[in-house]
């Protein structure tokens, strides 16, 4: 078995084929040797029957042969290959399946085999299909063949709304024969076979020219592992200490950033990410492939802290759905735009039951959060002007101040109506969550407003100020809403969320009180992220180990061998789970360092647990500048590596660290590793006024 923790390697496939390796690449997704793909923004059904449409996959094929065999799989996180070796006396035969990283229409299929001894026999292997070129979603008829390709088109059968459009998807793909042999004369042989996916003849025709071009030049491989190099050198997340915790980031991290498109992509065509990624979410299983809250406020946060141009790709997602938002608020009966609970590619509701489209409001303040992390993390303003980032600002606002209900008994805007992010409640008042969240997009709204000098409507401003948060005096402690009784279950991290990732400010007492009123009550077997959220609060309060035995419970959500993630403990739910990572990942990425995204700085408070000697963070970018973190028990390292100018700001700022105990202060130099004692500060810039310090 490989010791090489980016390399998860196995000698029995899971029994459970849900738990196979996903592979992805923002655009097509596939989990190997299902004869089932999806590509991104290819949806069948109207409403809430809306779901990725199946696309049938010609490289649905497993490698056999005649003879007993070893056999090994292996996922290769380095490079997005997972390759099945199947060894013998007479052949070492390995097929390798790729989702290109570079061109995202393609997928490969390369097979090797290599003569172990001298023989005048031919070797031959057998490759077994059960591919068949019709989907239950698409109707299909066959086109001509393209340069030796089979060539398949077809509609999805229903528009995700009435008058809506149905894509085309159009499949190219090398025809794969029962058999392939490695004559008497031959040590070894390889075979490439290509499958292009797209929307139009014309791109399906490209792609698959690229693809022979790439193949004949020998760099169909080659471009494809270059595309991954450069992701992970711009990321790395690795612990000392913890085998297994180390491998399970760096599959939260492949898995993660297998979902979301090429940073050199131009198409501005990404779809979302959906719970279980590209390679679920057919009809009936894994949400349906839509896109929830999940995404802004689970998965995007740890992949916006290293690749500014992936967070940006999916606020240009909302921005795209602008449209079906606005009908969403109409039809409500409200101003602006109402983000749908579930959505697919028009921005309209496509939730199955109405209950959560109606109620759980939140995602509106979700989505505006993203955006608001995203400005201080780049102070890319042109996202805001250009990008139309403001119309989903102030839009967000807008709905607010029509939503709300002014009570001149407390003489508060109250939130009527409402489900929580834990979804056990339904039809509340004041959910704490929620109004926290509008209050805080209400706010970012004013200060977009004024960066733009638009002028606010007064309304935004008076909302955010007197909307009710609701607190316990007596108890000293948040309620989850109007009338919760402390004490009843909950299903998921939702209240403790207000101080990470919202960041409301409260006293170390009352965030402690928070933590300990719900996580007893928590449903053990509720969704994987919320452990991650409760560990990032005991991480604030200095309470390390205690943190890193919530953040373990965790570890039941992996499914062996290849680091698959389950909704639940027990294996049901969505898979692959990248909620479930996204939320595991925040609680290293922003726990361990203690890092938050504030307005003028990014502010760092360190902790690591008794068992972890050191903690790796490469390749943060914050306003333009890339920098690299080793975190040890007692002292904080880190090198600026590249400084340049942030998104749409050509400017290079020049940065330094600011400790909080002395107020010292330490110019960030190029190439120039800065070490101090561990100890909570901020990085901002050299001519920044205002400091900020977490919690």
């Amino acid at each position: 078995m490989s010791s090489d923790p980016y390399i998860f390697t196995t000698n029995t496939l899971p029994s459970d084929i849900r738990f196979l390796p996903p592979l992805a690449n923002g655009l097509l997704g596939w989990r190997v040797y299902n004869n089932i793909m999806h590509m991104g923004g290819v949806y069948n059904g109207e409403g809430g029957r809306c779901h990725r449409a199946d696309v049938p996959c010609p490289l649905a094929v497993k490698l056999e042969t005649e003879e007993p065999v070893q056999h090994t799989y292996s996922l290769d996180t380095h490079t997005g290959i997972f390759t099945h070796t199947l060894s013998s006396a007479s052949v070492t035969a390995s097929q390798s399946l790729y989702s290109h990283r570079y061109h995202a229409n393609l997928m490969v299929m390369e097979v090797l085999l290599v003569r172990q001894v001298t023989s005048e026999q031919p070797i031959t292997v057998n490759l077994v299909t059960s591919f068949t070129p019709q989907s239950k979603d698409i109707v299909f008829q066959t086109g001509p063949d393209y340069k030796g390709g089979s060539h398949i088109l077809g509609q999805t059968k229903t528009a995700e709304f009435p008058g809506g459009s149905c894509p085309t998807v159009h499949l190219i793909w090398s025809p794969i024969s029962p058999t392939l042999t490695l004559l008497p004369e031959q040590s070894q042989a390889r075979w490439g076979f290509i499958l292009v996916v797209a929307n139009s003849l014309e791109s399906a025709e490209a792609s698959f020219d690229e693809g022979l071009s790439l193949m004949a030049t020998g760099n169909l491989r080659p471009s494809h592992e270059k595309a991954w190099k450069e992701l992970w050198l711009q990321s790395k997340v690795e612990v000392t200490g913890s085998d297994s915790l180390c491998k399970a980031l760096i599959g939260c991290m492949f898995y993660l950033l297998s979902a979301f498109p090429s940073i050199h992509d131009t198409s501005s065509s990404f779809g979302g990410v959906s719970p279980g990624g590209l390679s679920n979410g057919g009809d009936g299983q894994d949400y349906w492939g839509h896109v929830f809250w999940d995404q802004d406020i689970w998965m995007y946060p740890g992949i916006a802290l290293f690749y500014p141009k992936l967070a940006r790709a999916v606020l240009e997602y909302r921005v795209g759905t602008i449209d079906g938002a606005k009908d969403n608020a109409q039809k409500q009966g409200y101003k602006g735009i109402k983000f749908p609970w579930e959505s697919a590619v028009s921005g309209r509701e496509v939730c199955p039951e109405d209950i959560y489209g109606q109620q759980e409001i939140h995602i509106n303040g979700d989505v505006t959060l993203a955006f608001q992390h995203y400005f201080y993390l780049t102070q890319d303003l042109s996202m805001f002007k250009e990008g139309h980032g403001s119309d989903v600002i102030y839009g967000v606002a807008d709905y607010w101040v029509s939503r709300v209900t002014w009570h001149p008994d407390d003489k508060k805007y109250h939130l009527l109506g409402v489900m929580p992010p834990d979804e056990y409640y339904y039809n509340v008042n004041n959910s704490v969550y929620t109004n926290t969240v509008a209050k805080f997009s209400l706010e970012f709204a004013v200060e977009v407003a004024d960066l733009l000098q638009h002028p606010a409507p007064k309304e935004w401003q008076e909302v955010a100020e007197q909307i009710k948060i609701p607190f316990d005096q007596e108890s000293q402690y948040h309620p989850e809403f109007d009338g919760y009784i402390k004490g009843h279950p909950v299903k998921q991290a939702d209240t403790v969320m207000l101080g990470y990732p919202l960041g409301l400010q409260m006293s170390a007492e009352i965030r402690k009180n928070d933590l300990e009123a719900y996580e007893p009550v928590t449903d053990p077997h509720g969704p994987a992220m919320t452990w991650g959220m409760f560990a990032i609060g005991w991480l604030e309060l200095g309470e390390a180990e205690k943190a890193q035995r919530l953040l373990e419970k965790c570890f039941k959500n992996i499914q062996g061998p290849f680091q698959v993630w389950s909704e639940s403990s027990d294996g049901s739910g969505a898979v692959n789970f990248l909620t479930g990572m996204g939320g595991f990942l925040q609680a290293v990425l922003f726990g361990y360092t203690g890092f938050r995204v504030q307005k003028n700085c990014l502010a760092f408070s360190p902790l690591l647990p008794n068992d972890i000697s050191e903690l790796c963070v490469r390749g943060v970018n914050y306003l333009g500048s890339q920098m690299d973190w080793l975190l040890r028990k007692d002292e904080v390292c880190i090198i600026l590596r590249k400084q340049s100018g942030s998104a749409g700001n050509t400017e290079a700022h020049n940065l330094q660290v600011v400790l909080k105990a002395s107020g010292t202060k330490i110019p960030l130099t190029p190439g120039q590793p800065v070490t101090f004692p561990r100890d909570s500060g901020c990085i901002c810039k050299a001519d920044s006024t205002s400091f900020c310090w977490p919690f």
